[in-house]
């Protein structure tokens, strides 16, 4: 493991941060967006799914500026949070977890929904018959075959929020201790002399953050879909 000074320690500590939190809070919305997907019929379900993908084909950083002109505080989102609630998103590691949570959204939800759709419905029609309702059903039966999906996407999810660059650093800058991320660092340590042996160090970090992470929807996709079969 690189020696790493404290400013660097700082980005990797935040970048986790700010990942974890992007992925937990988008989670409940991926796992209603994927079930929505998955299950309903209904007007305007193409447009659902081509604005859900959206960000993966964006520019990342006409995703930061639709951001920043919405959730800034003279944007009418962020102005509206701000005098109500207090709540500021632009410059601040909060704004940084919007951005990664949206820029991963779709890899979030994309693995949920074909769990969704592979999940036999006999199995939630025999709950029904047991007189399960339609929220029980879906907590004790959907969700639990549906947990290889739920834990691939979540990584993912959390992978891709941790080595977003292009949408944050539009949106919340480049802040060090504030907003200051493992990419944000890298580029930094890239636009100064004698930076490259620190850019390094975080490229070091930051492959193997992404691959213990891959590693882990791998070995935890694979133990739950065991349980489910038994084996």
């Amino acid at each position: 493991m690189p020696d790493l000074t404290p400013e660097e320690w700082t980005a990797v500590l935040l970048s986790l941060r700010i990942a974890l939190v992007a992925t937990l809070v988008a989670l409940p919305f991926g796992i209603a967006a994927a079930w929505l997907l998955a299950r309903k019929h209904f007007p305007g379900k193409a447009l659902l799914d081509g604005l859900i993908v959206l960000p993966l084909v964006l520019p990342p950083v006409v995703t930061g500026y639709l951001l920043l002109i919405s959730f800034g505080r003279r944007g009418p989102i962020g102005s509206f949070l701000d005098q109500h609630f207090g709540i500021v998103f632009s410059f601040r590691w909060t704004g940084a977890a919007l951005a990664c949570g949206i820029m991963a959204f779709p890899l979030l939800v994309r693995p949920i929904r074909l769990s969704f759709e592979a999940i036999d419905r006999r199995l939630e029609d025999a709950a029904s018959t047991l007189g399960a309702n339609a929220f029980w059903r879906f907590v004790t039966v959907t969700l639990p075959l549906a947990m290889p999906g739920i834990i691939a996407g979540s990584i993912l999810c959390f992978a891709k929020a941790l080595g977003e660059f292009g949408a944050t650093i539009t949106f919340v800058s480049n802040i060090p201790g504030e907003t200051q991320t493992i990419s944000a660092a890298i580029y930094t340590y890239t636009q100064i002399p004698d930076g490259d042996a620190a850019a390094l160090r975080l490229v070091v970090i930051a492959i193997v953050i992404a691959m213990a992470a891959l590693l882990a929807s791998e070995i935890l996709a694979r133990r739950a879909t065991r349980r489910l079969h038994g084996e």
